[in-house]
């Protein structure tokens, strides 16, 4: 039985490590997997489970970008990196409206539309918004090419869009994608602030979900938590890498596809199931 149940932690981890970074919503795809594949535990523990794993996602950020977001360097005259501190400072503007809505209405969100019919609708309508971005911004030279050129404002602006992510089947990188996108940055430097902004984003959300579970975890459960945590780690690097050499050459019209074709077949899928 620890076999199958950690079998289905890899599993969970692959879909976690390749949802959460490319455009197609990683809850979704959570939301849509536990339908088929529920791990034999606690609703509370499955619940923290899907959160945390997403820890391992982030350190495959923290590894491939370290030089991009350490902001302490000994071999330089300046201790301390003001321009990787100035990268920070508006990460975190960019996470305010998130936490703010979050945590005020994240029971709330979760009571009402962690269900397949909102992820459905929400796959299809961002997917069809990335095919109409794209095609508008076929000719359009983008103003923002560098992390750095990212204001204060902009980086609000961001973090904004990212509320829309709240909802189940958005994905919170292709939330923050389009709207980088439509606020004058090039596809790779929407896609790379979105990966420094689920650092702060996803790190609180797995703490606030192990302080409501607590540490009193079984030995299955452990090894579950840690295996899945570990799979997302490594396929999260792989997706990262796939991502950035993708856009260099092409643009995001096939994850819009994607999020259609997928949001018809949940749709086609549990009507014949409910019938």
């Amino acid at each position: 039985m620890e076999f199958i149940e950690i079998l289905k932690a890899v599993i969970l981890g692959i879909v976690e490590g390749i949802t959460e970074w490319l455009p197609i919503s990683s809850t979704g795809h959570m939301i849509l997997v536990d339908e088929f594949l529920k791990l034999n535990t606690s609703a509370a523990f499955k619940e923290m489970f899907l959160v945390v794993i997403q820890l391992g996602a982030i350190l495959a950020v923290v590894v491939l970008y370290w030089r991009k977001l350490n902001p302490i360097s000994f071999s330089k005259r300046n201790l301390i990196q003001r321009d990787i501190l100035s990268i920070w400072m508006k990460i975190l503007v960019a996470c305010v409206p998130a936490a703010i809505i979050g945590l005020l209405f994240d029971d709330l969100i979760e009571a009402y539309f962690f269900n397949y019919q909102t992820v459905s609708i929400t796959l299809i309508l961002y997917g069809i918004l990335f095919i109409i971005i794209e095609n508008r911004n076929r000719r359009r030279m983008a103003q923002i090419t560098s992390i750095s050129e990212i204001s204060y404002q902009t980086a609000l602006f961001i973090g904004i869009f990212q509320l829309l992510a709240l909802i189940p089947g958005t994905s919170r990188s292709g939330a923050t994608i389009l709207g980088g996108i439509l606020l004058g940055t090039s596809r790779t430097v929407a896609a790379e602030f979105t990966f420094y902004l689920a650092i702060p984003v996803m790190f609180g959300a797995s703490l606030l979900k192990i302080a409501k579970f607590g540490l009193h975890f079984t030995s299955t459960e452990a090894i579950i938590l840690l295996t899945g945590t570990l799979v997302a780690f490594f396929v999260s690097i792989l997706a990262i890498k796939f991502l950035m050499g993708y856009i260099k050459k092409h643009d995001f019209k096939v994850f819009g596809w994607y999020r259609i074709v997928l949001g018809i077949a949940v749709i086609a899928y549990f009507s014949i199931k409910n019938l």
